[in-house]
């Protein structure tokens, strides 16, 4: 059988908000319910389902997207005054040009670390 992740938890304080702002910023579907879960699926069928929680430790996910959905990202979240950085500890603001493809790190309304990759880490040069 081959493993595949198929969803995972994303703990948050206002569950509707931190779905609708992820499928807003990465222009994917409107968030579904699933008992108490408000779901937000990528393209490859796994999904983030957010759940309440009053206490929300920072995680990190990260997105591969292209490189067309990747100046729409950076639009998106201008548009909404989210900063935006090269590295995860987010010291250096922008974007950065690893593996000859373009990353930038941001949070979410929860403090999440949100990535988001054009191509995959060790795929290319750099």
């Amino acid at each position: 059988m081959a493993v595949e992740l198929n969803h995972t938890v994303v703990a948050a304080r206002d569950q509707e908000a931190g779905a609708r702002f992820l499928a807003e910023i990465l222009d994917l579907p409107e968030p579904t319910t699933f008992g108490p879960f408000t779901v937000v699926t990528v393209a490859n069928g796994v999904s983030l389902d957010f759940l309440h929680s009053d206490a929300v430790t920072s995680q990190h996910y990260a997105f591969l997207i292209t490189e067309d959905e990747f100046d729409a990202v950076a639009g998106r979240l201008r548009e909404r005054e989210v900063a935006t950085f090269a590295d995860p500890g987010h010291r250096k603001p922008g974007f950065n040009t690893q593996d000859g493809g373009r990353g930038m790190y941001f949070d979410s309304p929860d403090g999440h670390n949100l990535e988001v990759i054009t191509r995959p880490y060790g795929s290319g040069s750099g």
